[in-house]
């Protein structure tokens, strides 16, 4: 500087005077000194503001953690992406609900002209900076200083990356201080394709045509024209490209799925144009490229409306979030070391795992593949949509959650129906409900009913099967009692029904609750309820297990039909419980099975059990039996079992069948239980109804898989099931006096625990009377013309064993004549006093008259009134009837007898009315009584009297 400035001097003095040299060098020296005081300042100031920068970029990164490569790497690639739904056979369902869909791609899979457009948009000099470019981050800090309303950016997609992933969107000079320096960072430790590849996969596009919010490249390019990120043209890449700068303001889709109107669109297509001129701007593409795409209609290439799975499948895909829960919360408890079986009884335990499943199935990009048909699912929801006999839908009113408005909303019957496959326990379909909007719980896998006479085959006869205590057709008893200490009183369907003994098959057929009950109560010291947990009963309580009532479906919280169903499959497999599932796999984003369902039976009944029980249930679809309908609809052949079930005013009605291969249940009620009969018999009998819903769904699944619901096999007789032959008013071995009242019958038995062998003990020679209908032994003063003088009567101590210790009539263990000899024998309790009075009619040569009003009346005699006296004209016993043909000319009078032989007082006398002659010394007087014939048309005859 000093010889530049020498020669400069040197040069001056050539051309000036001394004197003007003088000036010239002073100013030249000011001139040098103000100079050199100027850069002096300059830099000083340049070193304070500098320093005073970079301590105060110092404070703004203090607190930030030095995270390592390994660190920024995992932050950087854990972005959240959309867990997906499949049916059976890896068929598509749709992604599982979640505020933001994202699908993970590659760089591989990104067309290039997109990665251009990204860059040509969004990061000019990527691929030569190294994390940020200063003049963009000056230009920023001046406009921000400055508070210019012209805000241009300057972020790098490395700074975006940062923001996104590891820091937030929170607008703050420490945010930007800390983002700039990972940035550095990131840069030294991601290459450039790693960087731009997580960008493409991170950064929000807005809506889908679902309506849905949507985040990486891929779901944008599906999302919006339905075709992959390697296959977008230049248009559709330049529109995408743009949207990130304001996702909802570019996006062509409402969050209804909609598109938007012209003017809607117009924000989202300009933006696609600045785009395409940035592209043309950098080279990236040609001027005629670029004239193409300016004129591009890109509206044309938008992907129509997609309705979302959970409105197309709103049961399915909540079902299936539902159960992916309860596996993940299993899985990350084990992870922690946890037991997941203290997740059922730890509630908080439960709720946390539950919170950490739910973000996991949310955000973790797995692909959940179920069990469920969807040929199968979608043809059982048409068979509900079209169903036309549910029952009345009312009206009740409520508040309109949005407004507080009371409103009126509807109340129809519901209906839930599952279809499981016995040998692995997959559920095949199920239906939730009749409409989703209305009503969200879905009554095949969340709804607890009573599930009426369906429970009797699981809790009481099968369990009697297993313990010995019957063969499939051993009598029991169907007769009414009443318990003591509780009133309890129940009756049969018709409640003025008693049949008696009749064999067990025959109760199961008809559906008699006394019989079943007195079954349960003679095993009920055993908890038979142990079998319920066994096979997969959710919520029982101590009561379940020792109320008589559970045995007709009076469980205390009740079950679902997939429960109900479940346990029937048990019979199908030989008495092992294979819990029903709906999740059979689940796989992580790198296709790893993280989750895989384990076929685990539990032993429950022996196969010689379940085939007994089978067999019993193949009369429920026979003549006579509750299901007879059903089967008479269906349109194929199969070897069924079922049960019918019928809670109290017919609240719910179910049907729960099965065939070798699958199972089918079906309930109907309503959600606030009430009766579904209907007086007007305009939807048919529930029973009826259910009976068809169940054929209907049956035909239409035989349509779909022909063999494996109308399979052809049979269920195998075990070899320890025989047919033996007993006494069937006994259960034991035939006797002689059984044999020649001809009452030996034959029936299945488990020649492992049980066979009829020890000798039958139940009669005893006897003579009996009929009371009311039943039969009672005779007694000694009983009238021998209204005694049944041959035949065999059942014994105390038998009757005392049948009858248990619930008690009851010991007259209603058999008809009063059951067409071979045999009577109940059991014993009268006369009151001791004479019988009422009848009253007698008669008309056209036909003796009648009333019952006597007593309850100890045998029979009656019919007595003719003459001169000469009065004498028995006929006997008849009190079944025979209360009317016989009689002679013209005579007068009679009916009394009544009872058990112990003392006669009612006469009845009023009928028939042709006698006139005495007139009494020659006194022809004015009449004798008492009687009436002369002339003098009749003046009598007043009381309206309630017949004279003939």
């Amino acid at each position: 500087m000093k010889e530049w400035l020498d020669k400069f001097n040197k040069k001056i003095e050539s051309l000036v005077s001394s004197k003007q040299m003088r000036y010239v060098r002073i100013t030249g020296g000011v001139f040098w000194n103000l100079t050199l005081l100027a850069v002096i300042f300059v830099a000083t100031t340049l070193l304070f503001v500098g320093g005073v920068g970079a301590g105060y970029f110092a404070s703004l990164t203090k607190d930030e953690p030095l995270r390592s490569k390994e660190e920024m790497r995992e932050q950087i690639f854990s972005y959240e992406e959309t867990s997906e739904l499949y049916f059976a056979n890896d068929i598509y369902i749709g992604k599982i609900r979640t505020d933001l869909d994202r699908r993970e791609t590659s760089l591989a899979n990104i067309s290039p002209i997109v990665i251009n457009a990204v860059l040509a948009t969004e990061d000019e000099y990527f691929r030569e900076h190294e994390g940020i470019v200063p003049k963009a981050v000056l230009r920023g800090l001046l406009q921000d200083v400055s508070n210019s309303s012209t805000q241009t950016g300057g972020s790098t997609l490395t700074q975006q990356l940062i923001k996104n992933q590891i820091l937030t969107n929170e607008v703050s000079y420490e945010r930007k201080a800390k983002e700039i320096l990972l940035a550095f960072r990131l840069e030294k430790f991601m290459s450039k394709e790693e960087i731009l590849e997580a960008y493409l996969n991170i950064i929000p596009y807005g809506r889908n045509s679902s309506g849905r919010n949507i985040a990486g490249i891929e779901t944008a390019a599906q999302g919006i024209f339905g075709i992959p990120a390697s296959k977008l043209n230049l248009p559709q890449a330049a529109y995408i490209a743009g949207i990130p700068q304001a996702p909802f303001k570019y996006t062509p889709f409402t969050n209804k799925g909609e598109q938007k109107s012209a003017e809607g669109m117009k924000p989202g297509i300009d933006r696609m144009k600045t785009v395409l001129y940035r592209m043309q701007e950098v080279g990236y593409i040609s001027e005629k490229e670029y004239n193409e795409a300016i004129g591009y209609d890109i509206t044309k290439d938008l992907k129509g409306y997609e309705e979302r799975p959970e409105d197309k499948y709103p049961w399915l895909t909540a079902e299936l979030e539902m159960r992916s829960k309860e596996i993940f919360a299993k899985i990350l408890a084990e992870e922690d070391g946890i037991d997941p079986d203290r997740l059922k009884e730890e509630k908080n335990l439960n709720e946390k795992y539950s919170i950490l499943a739910d973000r996991t199935i949310r955000s973790g990009g797995y692909r959940i593949y179920s069990t469920i048909n969807k040929d199968m699912y979608d043809a059982m929801r048409n068979v509900t949509e079209e169903f036309t006999l549910y029952g009345q839908t009312y009206k009740k009113k409520e508040k309109d959650p949005e407004t507080g408005e009371e409103i009126e909303v509807d109340v129809p019957v519901q209906t839930g129906s599952i279809i499981i496959d016995n040998k692995t326990g997959r559920i095949l379909s199920f239906v939730g409900g009749r409409d989703h909007q209305l009503e969200q719980l879905n009554h095949a896998t969340q709804a607890y009913r009573s599930n009426g006479s369906t429970m009797k085959p699981l809790l009481a006869y099968a369990p009697a099967l297993e313990y010995g205590v019957i063969g499939a057709g051993s009598p029991v008893v169907d007769v009414k009692f009443k318990r003591d200490y509780d009133n309890y009183e129940p009756v049969n369907y018709i409640p003025t029904q008693e049949l008696g003994i009749i064999p067990a098959r025959q109760a199961v057929a008809s559906s008699q609750n006394l019989a079943l009950l007195r079954l349960y109560d003679s095993i009920l010291d055993r908890r038979p309820a142990t079998y319920l947990d066994k096979m997969g009963f959710s919520k029982l309580t101590e009561g379940d297990y020792v109320h008589l009532s559970t045995a007709i479906g009076g469980i205390t919280h009740g079950a679902t039909v997939e429960e109900n169903t479940n346990a029937y499959t048990t019979f199908a497999n030989e008495g092992k419980f294979i819990d029903a599932y709906m999740i059979e796999r689940i796989e992580d984003l790198d296709g790893n099975v993280v989750y895989e369902h384990k076929v685990e039976p539990v032993e429950v009944f022996s196969p010689e059990t379940a085939y007994m029980m089978t067999d019993m249930l193949r009369d429920v679809l026979q003549q006579g039996g509750t299901a007879t309908l059903a089967k008479s609809q269906l349109k194929f052949s199969s070897d069924f079992a079922a049960k019918t079930g019928t809670t109290q005013d017919h609240k719910d009605v179910w049907l729960v069948g099965y065939n070798p291969n699958i199972s089918v249940g079906v309930w109907l009620g309503y959600d606030q239980p009430r009766t579904l009969y209907a007086f007007n018999n305009r939807y048919q009998h529930p029973s009826n109804r259910v009976n068809r819903l169940w054929a209907s769904y049956l035909n239409t699944l035989y349509d779909i898989d022909p063999e494996l619901i109308g399979t052809k096999e049979t269920f195998k007789k075990p070899e320890g099931v025989v047919t033996q032959s007993f006494c069937g008013i006994s259960g034991l071995a035939a006797s002689t006096s059984c044999s020649n009242a001809g009452l030996v019958v034959s029936d299945l038995f488990n020649k492992n625990v049980f066979l009829p062998t020890q000798p039958d003990d139940s009669f005893v020679s006897s003579t009996s009377v009929v009371i009311n209908g039943s039969t009672y032994a005779a007694l000694p003063s009983t009238p021998t013309e209204f005694v049944q003088m041959s035949g065999f009567g059942l014994n105390q101590a038998f009757i005392d064993r049948m009858l248990g210790r619930l008690g009851g009539d010991a007259s209603k263990l058999l008809p009063f004549s059951t067409g071979n000899g045999v009577v109940s024998g059991a014993q009268f309790e006369a009151d001791g006093a004479p019988p009422e009075a009848v009253f007698a009619t008669l008309a056209n040569g036909s003796l009648s008259w009333t019952a006597s009003a007593s309850n100890d009346v045998v029979g009656y005699r019919v007595y003719s009134i003459t001169n000469e006296g009065t004498s028995l004209v006929r006997s008849l016993k009190s079944y025979e009837g209360f009317q016989m043909s009689v002679s013209e000319g005579v007068r009679y009078v009916v009394v009544a007898v009872d058990i112990t032989g003392l006669e009612s007082g006469y009845s009023n006398e009928v028939g042709e009315v006698y006139i005495a002659p007139p009494e020659p010394e006194d022809e004015e007087n009449t004798v008492p009584g009687e009436i002369i014939e002339e003098d009749l048309d003046d009598i007043e005859i009381d309206p309630e009297t017949t004279i003939d």
